[in-house]
């Protein structure tokens, strides 16, 4: 099959590997991406990867939490350009939708657009987007929204990074009183979260497929080096903890205390407030993740480049 400029870039963007070596690996595997990935990372032509999606609308990430800390959200609403997305209306029209999922819970996108505003009950979310959409004059849409509450006792954290690009939200159990240190805590992990990016939380949940992709991916490298097979998996077992400590959130090193994981600046930090802090579960948006942006330019470049038409 012949392959495209678009199937390259996407492969450079996700692997960093050049253009050529794209080419030549989507070829051998018949233009399929994860193989193509696959290949390049067994020729040491690609590093490991979380295929990041692209920030590629405008817009912005938002978060609210209640009062006693026990319920939070993030909301992403996309819009065209990023000069609306700085606009007074339009950040104010993301705080109003914001506030309203933390108060209404919606079970889901269509639910929350035909709920009765909860600013203004003779509208509904819909209605509300409309009119936001007419004054502001900008196509914008609301994308997704996640919403935590702590099953028993202990706090929902958030942080928002460069004015929106990134959010996260993070919610912590807590056998003790929530009070500003763990606030601080739960703020610091989402802050590790915004620059680290992990996958999973912890090692049991990474899915066996993942692993038994890694350790073959390791074990096709270390056999073109001609070690013997007792040797290889010894180095697999090396490799596959560090993969953990890699996109494993409380594995990880903590960005603001490398010397410590993340598992331990909880440690640490339950002691001194005389109880145990456990992380449930985390959530990261990042703007335009997943979405695709006009880039033509860059695909002729490409296309130019392999030497396709």
């Amino acid at each position: 099959m012949a392959i495209t400029a678009a199937q390259i870039n996407e492969l450079r963007k996700t692997t960093g590997a050049g253009m050529l070596d794209c080419k030549k690996a989507l070829e051998e595997v018949g233009g399929d991406i994860e193989k193509a990935v696959d290949l390049l990372r067994k020729k040491g032509l690609a590093a490991a990867s979380k295929k990041a999606g692209r920030a590629a609308t405008e817009g912005m990430v938002a978060a609210a939490v209640s009062a006693n800390g026990n319920t939070g959200i993030l909301v992403e609403i996309n819009s065209e350009t990023d000069f609306v997305a700085k606009n007074d209306k339009f950040q104010d029209f993301v705080k109003q939708v914001a506030d309203h999922v933390l108060q209404k819970n919606p079970s889901n996108l269509e639910d929350l657009m035909a709920q009765p505003f909860a600013g203004d009950s003779s509208k509904n979310v819909q209605t509300l987007l409309t009119e936001a959409i007419s004054v502001i004059g900008e196509n914008m849409q609301i994308r997704r929204f996640v919403s935590f509450t702590v099953a028993d006792k202990g706090m929902v954290g958030t942080y928002i990074h460069a004015g929106g690009k990134i959010g996260v939200l993070v919610e912590a159990a807590f056998e003790g009183t929530a009070d500003e240190k763990l606030a601080g805590c739960i703020k610091d992990i989402a802050m590790h979260i915004a620059a680290a990016s992990p996958a999973y939380l912890q090692r049991s949940e990474v899915p066996t497929d993942v692993l038994e992709r890694e350790k073959d991916i390791y074990r096709d490298k270390a056999r073109q080096t001609g070690k013997p097979d007792n040797i290889i998996e010894k180095i697999i077992e090396g490799q596959i903890n560090k993969f953990y400590g890699d996109i494993c959130l409380l594995e990880q090193a903590f960005v603001k205390d490398p010397d410590k994981s993340i598992q331990k600046y909880l440690d640490e930090t339950g002691k001194a407030l005389g109880g145990i802090i456990t992380l449930k579960r985390f959530t990261k948006f990042v703007l335009g993740e997943g979405l695709e942006k006009k880039e033509s330019d860059f695909a002729a470049e490409v296309a130019a480049a392999a030497g396709l038409k």
